[in-house]
């Protein structure tokens, strides 16, 4: 099995890309977790929630990796978590740093804050973007993961991203 993260700030195609790849490889992908948290949330989400976050983002992927035998695509990781949380509350979870040392993923695909920012209800930011793909650049860097950055037009990212997979498996 190798599983192949697609990360970055908000509203870079992270999903597109994931459902695009997944359909061009016939395999599955997870979906990002937080999207049915929120929408299930009757308030506004805190920093606690962020963990429950997490821990529900790593019962998906288990679950959806189970019926999975080649390649999985995980439409974030707990990099989102960690970069969001340091972001906005200065800090980050001993639970989420500590998951994101022991999982193993082959490859992460970092979406550039290129493309336009469209309005989402669970949406927070439109300026900050370029400051957020930084902080994810960095942390990739110094986890010393794989990742290739994916930029350009919809068919651009598609092609990079493909060439990227294919150099692993």
């Amino acid at each position: 099995m190798k599983k192949i993260v697609i990360t970055g700030p908000e509203c870079t195609g992270k999903t597109t890309l994931a459902k695009a790849l997944a359909n061009h490889y016939q395999t599955k992908w997870v979906p990002e977790f937080a999207r049915q948290y929120l929408d299930n949330l009757d308030r506004d989400y805190e920093e606690l929630d962020l963990l429950e976050i997490a821990k529900g983002q790593l019962r998906l992927e288990d679950k959806i990796e189970s019926d999975c035998n080649t390649l999985l695509f995980c439409d974030t990781d707990l990099t989102v978590i960690k970069v969001w949380q340091e972001y906005k509350y200065g800090r980050c979870f001993n639970e989420v740093s500590s998951k994101l040392k022991t999982r193993k993923y082959q490859l992460h695909l970092l979406m550039a804050p290129d493309i336009p920012w469209e309005f989402d209800k669970q949406r927070e930011n439109p300026d900050n973007r370029k400051e957020l793909f930084a902080m994810y650049k960095s942390e990739l860097a110094k986890k010393q993961y794989t990742y290739k950055t994916i930029s350009g037009s919809f068919n651009s990212r598609i092609e990079k991203a493909i060439e990227a997979i294919n150099k692993i498996i």
